[in-house]
Order: C-alpha cells, then sequence, then structure tokens
C-alpha cells in the first residue's frame, strides 16, 4: 500500500505546484506515493491519513500544533530554499528520510 505523504501550507495553492512536482520526482524512480496539499485548515482530518506530514514555510509556526494533533506521525517544515525552488526531488528525499524509506 502506498504510503501516504501530506503536506500542510497556508491555502494549498503554491504547495499542490511542489505536489506535483514531488509525484514527478516519485514517478521517476518507481516509487508510488500517495502525496497531497492541505490548508492547515483541514488538520484535523487529513493529518490522521498521514504517513508523514511536511509544513510549507508559510505555516512553520503552527509546528508544535500539528505535532500535538499528529504525535506519532513524522513531522518536518519545508525548508525556505527548497520550496522556494519548487526542489520536488529533494522534498520527496525530505519525507522518505522521515518515513525511513
Amino acid at each position: 500500500m502506498a504510503k501516504t505523504i501530506t503536506l500542510f501550507c497556508a491555502a494549498g495553492m503554491s504547495t499542490s505546484l511542489l505536489v506535483n512536482k514531488m509525484k514527478e520526482a516519485a514517478a521517476a524512480k518507481g516509487a508510488d506515493y500517495d502525496i497531497a496539499a492541505y490548508s492547515l485548515g483541514e488538520l484535523d482530518v487529513q493529518g490522521p491519513k498521514a504517513d508523514v506530514i511536511l509544513l510549507g514555510p508559510q505555516v512553520r509556526y503552527a509546528k508544535a500544533k500539528v505535532q500535538a494533533a499528529c504525535p506519532n506521525t513524522p513531522l518536518a517544515d519545508i525548508p525556505m530554499q527548497m520550496y522556494g525552488l519548487m526542489d520536488g526531488k529533494k522534498t520527496l528525499e525530505l519525507a522518505e528520510k522521515l518515513l525511513g524509506a
């Protein structure tokens, strides 16, 4: 079964572009992941379904809240440069590292 990589951001718009780049990177290496972006407002619904959670730089301030809501889920914030470059490959590698893949 595919692991679920969930990204949270302010509105889910710019991060959806990064999600597409991550999907391309996963496909290029033959990896099967369920990758999606949501606004932080959907944390209670989408957080518990995630195998790993990545936070966009604009919601980094909410890291403690996310950790409290999903205490058993690996969590990291996406480095600003990685996010700014929309580096799907490196962001995917960050998620895989958290998954222990």
